[in-house]
């Protein structure tokens, strides 16, 4: 890095100097920004500087507005001005001038105005549009110094609202000669993908001809890409693993040119790239993983040379290793890497080593325990980053005997930590600790409330607000068990009481809250405890000057609930009385409230009832109670409801940029006839209204004019963003009744050193090996526990109410799936140009055969041998449903697979609907899984064929579902909880998308037990295209233009003609109907409109315009997403035609 920086240091006064002569090494003394810069170093004081600023700033604002100033000295005043805009000082006024040096001049004084306007202007920026035509220019110029500063724009600045402009011009520079060009081009197109990625779908196989480019600096580039398209999709790009393969084979090989090299390590920032997409591509992949083998052993050998660059290959190997189906010799390999890290006196490579372990220790927890002694000697680090990190350690670590001892050194270490960040980061893990282990760890009440108490005051007002309220949550629905709850709920109360009495003004103001509440509800199961002198406490933090407003209304609440005649009404009548007065509207209510419902004791008793904290309260969530309300004020002309996020997205679109062109003006038949450019596309024409706002829902048919009042002539794409409030200084604290760790912690060393800690005392030797056992107990590989990083699936939530015949959780299994692998693929030059073909590449690998003997890996699903420990949050499980009733083969010999033919169950009221093929999921050497989809009218139906092809009985099935996308509910009742030998049970799903994208995916896992075994789990995902869920939508022109004027979320596009002539428009629209279930509404010359809907009840609309050649699509639903998705079906369709 060193002879970089001295090359920079020496070109920096050639670059900053503003003489044209050749040769000019150092800063002209006569040059303006010269003088500048020598006047602002000699000054003394801030004020001297702002004065002198602002009289440079007139200065410059005085030239660059003269009609004389030529382009030369506008260079130099750019520069100036760039100099103070650096220094905190406002130059708005040459962001015009930088867009007009940009425009002209010589390629050294547009390089200025691109630099200038790149540092001035963001993507938001209105006066960005003034750019448009000049990148355009640039981009068909024949100097290559042009095209390169106008890529070098594009990628920095522009909005998705631009990209349709300028993407077929940067499109056709990934042909270019020069590889400069190629390699700018390439990362312009990334930087769309980030922005718009439904945007450059069409534009895949161009990207596979970038990774193909003879230049190593382009296939580099197009590695940006690969890894982020490769994270979202990894099915879709298993075909290109040999190829990844071969080039990190050929970069490790010292193939590639010199240049590339870095302190001896050939492209490092190439390898770590590869390895990171070979990690993501061979993920629960055995015969994708065999592929890379060779090459993952070959990087860790190759990696020895002693300097950062090849420790940082050495980690991404190591994550890799660890994160594709495992070998045994890598682990090993990888683990004496980890190891080497952990033991190293140098702190950056002692907190690789700790990173490291943390990643992995969920696949090999025995590898924790080879190093327990440095990790115990890590706690006591200097270094607070080694501390945090180790913390970190132990949190993926813990199970249910070594929790305590876990949690006791977090405390000690929130207790000393002055970082807002660690110690937020710190509480969060502590109380999931301490929630996630309430049960299964059982010790006392009294843990767990004084582990929440020492949360509550070291987290202060910046823990995360779902902690208290979590809290609340679980003293309020209990558990199983009456008594436990009344024991946890006497003990809060008992522990809450205490710290009243003594100094509650050093609280943090969400304990008070807690507190507050847990008084009110709970303070009278204490007899003995008289409410007047409850609420004696409770005014006391009514006077503390630290309580804020929200506090109080807190306090207040707990009054009302506990006041119960005899004193506690005049303690009540006192408060009411002091705050009915009160400026604070929300305190003066509550006051009012509290009034009345001390005088009326029948009233409180019906507003505030006790012991119905668990009973169901029925919640009317669709407030079905308005909808006479609703239905006169719409019929009186009022504007239906908007959710929040609609009316946000519309504000953004009503400042954003339209650069779909104009139509063609009107024919003289129709001029006669104004319409308003928001008018419905069902009306005569479109032609105007497909360059209008999208977003204007105003209409009136009798207007004979385009209304322009109250338009804001604001340029912007997202509009203005909301400003985050800053972070509150959180007040110190004093904590009550710390846990006390067993082992006192040394005084940490304030020093950071770099070598390790002096040899401990046998005395410390022996302590610190009585941590190491309690801290790594439940480790060993024939330990049950379940480590903290994969939890259960009872315990799934935070802060969890004791499940009521919840299903005990399964061991992990260590098994091998039975899959068939694929050999590994060779391939000898990564320029092969059979990757732009991805249909008859050799790359691709040779798709499975559709039996039940598959490999895991298929078109629609992948499988793998999950722990049964694995992290199910937010899964939906099921056990076996609906026709899932154990169906025998009587035909099939046992043991064989090979002829079932699972066709013949479907159930029967689907044997005439149109349903996918059957494909296998994933498989062991007990239970097979299959699935296909079923298309009905009004709903998309999950089938799932169960095939238990061992000799045994399965029993205890358990199905979950982990799916942010769709929504899955069973089909039928009636529960299946075995499937017997060499039989097939069947399962039926229904299929919701909640959030729209191109491809959705069912990812689930299978559990199941044979009756003298060990628990089994199994985990498949299935994938469907959007189009399934979508049918036609068949309505009536005048129902169309209602409907197009209600929606808000819409999508344009030009697409390309089927044919030419003047029936090309119904082809096209005969093309898509014929690959998408759409509904052709009405064709009217040029123009046509369809209608399609998303299920159940979603409409999309689709307007067509035939206009230069080409189909413009204008595409309007309520759904957000869903107009992007269509578009690109709708392209996929005609490209496929």
């Amino acid at each position: 890095m060193s002879d970089v920086v001295e090359k920079t240091l020496t070109a920096l006064p050639s670059l900053l100097s503003l003489d044209s002569q050749p040769g000019a090494a150092k800063l002209s003394s006569t040059s303006k920004l010269g003088q500048l810069i020598r006047s602002i170093t000699e000054l003394t004081s801030k004020h001297e500087e702002e004065k002198l600023i602002h009289r440079e700033l007139e200065s410059i604002k005085e030239q660059v507005s003269s009609p004389n100033t030529s382009m030369r000295q506008m260079k130099e005043l750019m520069v100036r001005a760039i100099y103070c805009e650096m220094l905190g000082y406002e130059t708005s006024f040459s962001y015009i001038h930088a867009i007009k040096l940009a425009q002209q001049g010589t390629a050294l004084e547009k390089r200025v105005g691109y630099l200038t306007v790149s540092l001035f202007l963001n993507e938001t920026h209105e006066l960005l549009v003034l750019l448009v035509n000049t990148v355009l220019k640039d981009l068909q110029s024949t100097n290559l110094i042009e095209v390169c500063m106008a890529l070098t724009a594009v990628s920095q600045m522009f909005p998705k609202d631009m990209i349709p402009a300028i993407l077929p011009l940067v499109e056709d520079k990934l042909n270019h000669p020069k590889e400069i060009i190629r390699r700018k081009a390439v990362l312009a197109l990334y930087k769309f993908y980030m922005i718009a990625p439904n945007q450059v779908q069409h534009i895949h196989n161009k990207f596979r001809k970038a990774l193909c480019d003879k230049d190593p600096g382009v296939m580099t580039a197009s590695l940006h890409i690969y890894l982020r398209i490769i994270q979202e999709n990894p099915e879709g790009y298993k075909d290109l693993t040999a190829s990844f393969v071969t080039i990190l084979k050929q970069v490790v090989g010292g193939k590639l040119p010199m240049d590339f090299n870095y302190h001896s390590v050939p492209a490092p920032w190439l390898q770590i790239q590869l390895l990171r997409i070979l990690s993501v591509l061979g993920k629960n992949d055995q015969s994708t993983s065999e592929i890379m083998y060779e090459v993952l052993g070959e990087s860790l050998r190759r990696a020895e040379l002693n300097h950062n660059i090849t420790y940082a290959i050495l980690f991404e190997c190591v994550k890799c290793i660890y994160t594709v189906h495992p070998k045994s010799d890598l682990l090993e390999k990888a683990a004496k890497c980890i190891g080497n890290f952990v033991l190293s006196p140098k702190i950056n490579l002692k907190y690789l080593g700790l990173k490291a372990l943390t990643y992995v220790v969920q696949q090999d927890p025995k590898l924790a325990l080879q190093h327990q002694m440095t990790i115990i000697e890590c706690l006591d680090h200097p270094d607070l980053i080694i501390k945090r990190e180790t913390l970190e350690l132990l949190f993926r670590i813990t199970n249910a005997q070594n929790v305590t001892v876990i949690v006791e050194k977090m405390l000690e270490f929130l207790c000393i930590s002055k970082d807002d960040y660690m110690t937020t980061d710190l509480v969060g893990k502590v109380a999931e600790l301490a929630e996630k282990y309430l049960f299964e760890y059982a010790p006392d009440n009294e843990w767990f409330i004084e582990t929440m108490n020492t949360v509550f005051s070291v987290g202060g007002d910046m823990m995360e607000p779902d902690i208290p309220n979590s809290f609340l949550k679980l003293l309020s629905e209990g558990f199983d068990s009456v008594e436990e709850d009344r024991k946890l709920r006497l003990f809060a109360v008992d522990s809450y009481i205490s710290l009243l009495q003594g100094e509650p003004g050093k609280l943090p103001q969400h304990f008070l809250q807690v507190i507050s509440w847990v008084l009110g509800e709970y303070s009278h199961l204490r007899e003995e405890i008289e409410p007047a002198a409850v609420l004696k406490l409770l005014a006391k933090l009514l006077d503390l000057k630290k309580t804020n407003s929200e506090t109080k209304s807190w306090v207040l609440m707990a009054v009302m609930k506990i006041c119960d005649g005899g004193a506690g009404i005049s303690v009540a009548q006192e408060i009411s009385e002091i705050y009915s007065n009160s400026l604070d509207t929300v305190l003066r209510q509550k006051a009012q409230e509290l009034q009345q419902l001390s005088q009326n004791p029948e009233l409180r008793a019906r507003v505030l009832p006790r012991h119905t904290g668990l009973e169901p309260l029925e919640v009317d969530s669709s407030l079905s109670f308005l909808d006479g309300f609703v239905s006169e004020a719409l019929a009186s002309g009022a504007a239906p409801y908007k959710p929040p996020h609609q009316r946000q997205e519309e504000l953004a679109h009503t400042k954003a940029l339209s650069l779909e062109p104009y139509g063609l003006s009107l024919p003289i038949s129709l001029s006669s006839c104004s319409i308003s450019d928001r008018q419905s596309p069902t009306l005569l024409s479109m032609s105007s209204g497909l360059s209008g706002d999208s977003n204007d829902v105003s209409h009136k048919e009798s207007s004979a004019t385009l209304k322009l009042d109250g338009v804001k002539r604001v340029w912007g794409r997202e509009g203005y963003l909301a400003q985050r409030d800053p972070v509150e200084e959180a007040a110190q604290v004093e904590v009550p009744s710390p846990i006390r760790s067993p082992i006192q912690q040394g005084e940490a060393d304030d020093s950071h050193s770099q070598t390790a800690t002096p040899a401990p005392t046998p005395e410390c030797k022996q302590e610190k090996q009585q941590l190491a056992s309690s801290l790594f107990v439940g480790l060993a590989s024939h330990s049950p526990v379940c480590l903290m990083g994969k939890s259960e699936p009872n315990l799934s939530q935070r802060f969890r109410q004791k499940a009521k015949g919840s299903v005990s959780s399964p061991k992990a299994t260590d098994q091998t799936p039975n899959s068939l692998v694929s050999a590994p693929i060779v391939v000898d030059n990564y320029l092969s140009d059979n990757l732009l073909d991805p249909i008859t590449s050799e790359l691709t690998l040779s798709s499975p055969k559709q039996t039940l003997s598959q490999a895991p890996t298929n078109a629609n699903g992948t499988c793998d041998e999950a722990f049964a420990g694995s992290d199910t949050k937010g899964k939906e499980s099921f056990l076996i449903r609906g026709s899932g009733v154990p169906v025998p083969d009587e035909d099939e010999e046992p043991g064989g697979r090979e002829d079932l033919c699972l066709s013949s169950y479907l159930p029967a009221e689907h044997t005439g609907l149109p349903h996918s093929e059957i494909t296998p999921l994933c498989s062991d050497q007990s239970l097979d899984l299959s699935a296909c989809h079923v298309e009905e009218e009004e709903s998309l139906g999950l089938i799932l064929f169960i095939h238990n092809s061992s000799h045994s009985d399965i029993q205890q099935i358990l199905l979950e579902f982990d799916t942010n996308e769709l929504e899955v509910s069973c089909v039928l009742d009636g529960l299946v909880q075995e499937v017997r030998s060499h039989s097939v049970a069947v399962c039926q799903y229904s299929l919701t998308v909640k959030k729209p994208s191109v491809h959705v995916e069912v990812v689930g896992m299978v559990s199941y037990q044979f009756p003298a075994g060990t628990p089994q789990s199994v985990s498949f995902s299935y994938k469907l295209p959007l189009t399934s869920f979508i049918r036609p939508l068949t309505v009536s022109t005048e129902e169309y233009g209602k409907m197009w004027l209600t929606f808000s979320n819409d999508t344009k596009q030009n697409l390309t003609l089927i044919s030419d002539g003047l029936e090309s428009l119904r082809a096209t629209l005969s093309a898509l109907k014929k690959k998408l279930p759409i509904h052709v509404v009405e064709i009217i010359g040029v123009e046509g409109i369809v209608a399609c809907r998303l299920l159940p009840d979603q409409p999309c609309l689709i307007h067509c315009r035939v206009h230069a050649g080409t189909l413009a699509v204008w595409l309007r639903s309520r759904v957000p997403d869903l107009p992007d998705c269509l578009v690109y079906y709708c392209q996929r369709a005609l490209l496929e035609h």
